[in-house]
């Protein structure tokens, strides 16, 4: 975890003076759960209140995955885009205890503003988490949701839809170079690379500290914006993000403005979907 500072808004803030400096550390927690302390510094305190980031529900092109993935094979059962896939049975419910667990937040930390990808399995665990928390009274049933293309999933170009066995089969040279320039770097044709959803991620996030200054806000992505809104705010190094895998389906990632600051407090926590399918 580094400790010198955030990017909110694209540029790197400066932490404060050595004299007053606190080290980062970071406590493991249960089942992917990790509670973080560590100071960030944001531009001129214009920061939410709370910011929590969660991937979409299992959707059905993860398990169409997982089957190919787990036989080998070079295609997988999907006819739509990327954008228009679905959530599953189990991604569902998913999204109802993330509704329950947002309805049992502190009132103060309850997000009143969400933003979404417009894709169709961000949106429908966004409805289905915000229908369950405002049936439990928690938010009002009226809330909008803001849907902002810049947290869409990565786009893979020509690797789109393949499973693994697939790339290896069918673009072994893209395969190679993936290997070679690492997943921050490697940019496959008509696709982007982490870091290109890293610039989209610093872009939004400077909108969402001017839009949502002071208030509770939930980002309802995917599994590399999220891995990419931790790089940006917490100035990981290649090495610590390529170390931390996947984002589990409806974890719950939160960070705290405190003193002009941004303070991680959880990252990746499934412990509320005990029971609602489990984490994905």
């Amino acid at each position: 975890m580094a400790e010198l500072g955030t990017t909110l808004n694209g540029q790197h803030q400066p932490a404060p003076h050595p004299g007053t400096q606190h080290q980062g550390t970071q406590h493991p927690g249960t089942q992917g759960q990790h509670h973080l302390v560590a100071p960030h510094r944001t531009a001129a305190g214009r920061l939410p209140s709370v910011l929590i980031a969660t991937r979409h529900g299992e959707s059905t092109a993860n398990v169409e995955f997982q089957l190919a993935e787990a036989s080998g094979a070079l295609s997988v059962p999907i006819s739509c885009r990327d954008a228009d896939i679905p959530l599953s049975l189990r991604g569902r419910q998913q999204a109802q205890a993330l509704g329950r667990w947002w309805a049992g937040l502190p009132a103060a930390d309850r997000p009143r503003s969400v933003w979404c990808s417009p894709y169709e399995r961000t949106a429908e665990t966004a409805r289905i988490a915000l229908a369950q928390a405002a049936g439990l009274g928690a938010v009002p049933v009226s809330l909008a949701v803001r849907y902002d293309e810049r947290l869409r999933d990565r786009e893979l170009g020509v690797l789109e839809m393949l499973p693994k066995a697939a790339i290896e089969a069918k673009h072994p040279e893209e395969a190679a170079r993936r290997r070679k320039m690492g997943e921050l770097y490697y940019r496959p044709p008509g696709g982007e690379s982490w870091a290109d959803v890293a610039l989209r991620v610093r872009s939004l996030l400077r909108d969402l500290g001017e839009e949502e200054a002071g208030r509770p806000v939930l980002l309802v992505a995917h599994d590399c914006t999220v891995l990419m809104l931790r790089y940006a705010l917490d100035r990981l190094s290649e090495q610590q993000l390529t170390a931390l895998g996947p984002v589990h389906n409806c974890s719950a990632s939160l960070w705290r403005g405190q003193d002009g600051r941004l303070r991680p407090e959880r990252w990746n926590s499934v412990e509320h979907l005990t029971g609602d399918g489990g984490a994905g």
